[in-house]
């Protein structure tokens, strides 16, 4: 008995992993994209995770997982002591297989739990075969599983990369984006919804519908047969009505029906909203694509649950079979209990609610940028490659990790090269090529280390005695990261305050407000002074206003080496200048500020009239450089389309203008001090200095807003 409770609790160690890595990849992009923040994101995967696994699941599993082990079950070899053996090689294996995803979670590296199992199986495999002088491990198996890591993310980065340029030129980069996309959106729900109707049923649901009445709506289980001799009596033909046809007829119509259902209803719901108002940031298009990125992700989730919660409860299912029974007899399949079912499904929910933050961080910020639309063309891109790659004719057992890393890479690649950051990805792939050889070594340590030789009992013992000290090594690794696991993020109340995902554009447009306020201070401290009152007040205020800059800038500064949207939505060098030359406004205004503080200015009514003018031209030009940076940053939160790229040239040309009529306020003025001043020289040179830094305030304006175009020509 003390066995098999430790057996459990590396099932549910098993599936604390699953949670923490791969569910966290489904809801990655939507985090990414701010779609959703970190709290509804993890209560989301984790209620349509344990949904999928709880109800959508198959009662009965392969009790040899993923058909890398071939076992003859009817060859008297298997016996209670292969049974027995192939039981602590499954232990083994989950708890080598988990903790390598431990390991990968740690360092924020989406991997694969499908293949970090097989890698455990495979070490088994070995350790099996020169055990029992016999042949299990299906090579060729392994090697289809070797070329879906190119295979699953290539064509999911594929159809990924074609989505969102369907997006982006249909609708991104029209003229009006938002009339276009208010009849376009519910087209393009059309397949998206088809293709999640067919993939419910021939793989998310697969299990409820094989198990249904009247023949089954699928036949074999959910598989796909391209021909059905059976019927047509000729071999290799195909019968498209037939119950057992490559797509059944029923269900197509549901899918149909599906995919017509959702597109009428986003019709309508489009009918009835401002497109136009914000909300939590977004605008415009992206407003329509951030509820079809959430459902996607969901539907990911959901199918997630389905199929890979059998990577921990099918190995414990089998270990369960053997160590429970009289005769300790491996069978083909094995019964799931539901006991098993729910410790497998909450063990995943848990996880993504803990740990799950790391690879959403990973998938979300760290490749490259994710915007609703990026975001929904990823998830539809990975949604329909898991679903090709599930039919019979592949039924490759591939990694939704892979597939959707690619797809994000995909949508990435579709704003050019420079939009990837290939340094991550390079990590990823290469924590893809170690799982299975990492797997592998671990289960091949913990098995050999258990078993010693033919007695059952004392290789029992063995393994009670090795797991629970790597569980302590484990744990304390655990232990050391504690302080940075967002778990209380991630479980704190649903109805909540939301959290705060500030975007980089965002804190720049309020350093931009900053940048104004500051210069709305040093007129109200010019007009004083021209206007002979004390403008001691407003000299401070302009000055606190500067400093408030200051703040933000310095924080801004931080949020570019934390937030990896800088340098894929812009180069870091090229935001950072055009921060430098934004802050330099209200260097400049400070700067006049202090200078009315130094002596009288030249008293001459004219002259004090012509500084006014000239102060207030330079307030204007900053007013319209701050609607400039607000255009800015609905630009990148609205998926970049061509008439906000064109509406922020239009404000970048305003801006240059009224610069140059400031300049020519400055000329007039300058002139009228020189010509009238001989009398005053300290005086009037004073009053030309507060001119010239005035002009000054006003050339910046014009350099930051020229900035902007390195940005909008990318």
């Amino acid at each position: 008995m003390m066995l098999v409770a430790l057996a459990l609790i590396v099932c549910a160690y098993m599936a604390w992993n699953i949670g923490a890595n791969d569910v966290a990849n489904a809801m990655g992009t939507s985090v990414g994209s701010r779609a959703l923040t970190l709290k509804q994101a993890v209560i989301i995967a984790a209620i349509f995770e344990f949904c999928g696994a709880f109800f959508a699941g198959d009662a009965v599993t392969d009790t040899v997982r993923k058909g890398i082990l071939t076992v003859d079950f009817l060859d008297p070899m298997v016996d209670e002591l292969f049974s027995f053996d192939i039981a602590l090689g499954f232990i083994a294996a989950m708890m080598a297989a988990a903790t390598w995803l431990t390991i990968a979670t740690r360092f924020g590296l989406p991997v694969s739990t499908t293949h970090s199992i097989i890698g455990g199986i495979i070490g088994i495999g070995l350790v099996l075969e020169i055990k029992h002088n016999t042949s299990l491990i299906n090579w060729d198996k392994v090697q289809t599983v070797v070329m879906s890591w190119v295979a699953s993310p290539l064509l999911g980065g594929t159809i990924a990369f074609f989505s969102y340029w369907i997006i982006k030129k249909s609708i991104l980069e029209s003229e009006k984006p938002e009339d276009r996309s208010m009849w376009l959106a519910p087209i393009l729900a059309f397949p998206t919804f088809f293709v999640l109707g067919i993939a419910l049923q021939f793989k998310a649901l697969k299990g409820f519908f094989s198990r249904a009445e009247s023949n089954g709506w699928i036949e074999d289980k959910g598989a796909w047969l391209p021909y059905n001799p059976k019927d047509s009596g000729i071999p290799g033909s195909w019968n498209p009505l037939a119950e057992t046809a490559w797509l059944p007829l029923n269900s197509i119509i549901l899918a149909t029906a599906i995919g017509a259902a959702a597109s009428l209803a986003l019709y309508f719901v489009l009918r009835r909203i401002d497109i136009k108002e914000e909300v939590r940031g977004f605008r415009g298009v992206e407003r329509i694509f951030v509820w079809l990125q959430i459902i996607t992700a969901a539907y990911v989730a959901f199918a997630h649950g389905a199929n890979d919660r059998s990577n921990a409860i099918g190995p414990m299912a089998a270990v369960w079979q053997v160590l429970s029974s009289e005769g300790g007899q491996l069978l083909e399949e094995a019964d799931v209990p539901l006991w098993l079912v729910l410790l497998g499904s909450a063990g995943i929910a848990i996880g993504v609610m803990t740990w799950g933050w790391r690879v959403m961080d990973t998938i979300g910020k760290k490749i490259t940028d994710i915007t609703p639309t990026r975001g929904f063309a990823a998830e539809f891109g990975a949604a329909t490659t898991i679903l090709i790659f599930s039919m019979p004719f592949l039924a490759v057992p591939v990694s939704t990790t892979h597939t959707l890393v690619g797809a994000v890479v995909g949508v990435g690649l579709a704003g050019g090269a420079k939009a990837v950051d290939f340094r991550v990805f390079g990590k990823i792939a290469a924590s893809w090529v170690a799982s299975v050889p990492a797997a592998a070594f671990g289960s091949v340590v913990l098995f050999v280390a258990a078993t010693q030789g033919t007695d059952t009992a004392a290789n029992a013992l063995n393994m009670i005695v090795i797991l629970p000290i790597a569980f302590i090594a484990i744990g304390y690794a655990i232990w050391k990261s504690s302080g940075e696991i967002h778990v209380e993020d991630a479980l704190s109340d649903a109805g909540g305050s939301e959290e705060k995902d500030t975007t980089p554009f965002e804190v720049f447009h309020q350093h931009a407000q900053a940048v104004e306020k500051t210069v709305n201070h040093m007129l109200d401290a010019v007009n004083k002074a021209c206007d002979g009152k004390d403008p001691s007040d407003d000299i401070q205020a302009t000055i606190d206003s500067e400093l408030d800059a200051d703040n933000i800038k310095s924080g801004l500064r931080d949020l570019v080496n934390k937030d990896m949207r800088f340098g894929i939505q812009v180069r870091s060098e090229d935001f950072l200048h055009m921060l430098t030359r934004q802050d330099r406004i209200a260097d400049y205004a400070q700067n006049v500020a202090e200078k009315l503080a130094f002596r009288p200015l030249f008293d001459n009514k004219q002259a004090k009239k012509n500084l006014k003018k000239m102060a207030e031209a330079v307030a204007a030009t900053v007013e319209k450089y701050e609607d400039t940076v607000e255009a800015l940053r609905d630009y990148t939160i609205s998926g970049e389309t061509k008439a906000a790229r064109n509406s922020i040239l239009e404000l970048i040309r305003e801006v240059n203008l009224m610069e140059h009529e400031a300049d020519l306020v400055e000329a007039m003025a300058a002139g009228y001090v020189f010509s009238n001043g001989d009398d005053e020289p300290l005086a009037a040179m004073h009053m030309y200095r507060v001119l010239q830094r005035l002009d000054d305030v006003s050339n910046a304006c014009e350099k930051a807003a020229n900035a902007f175009l390195a940005h909008l020509d990318k």
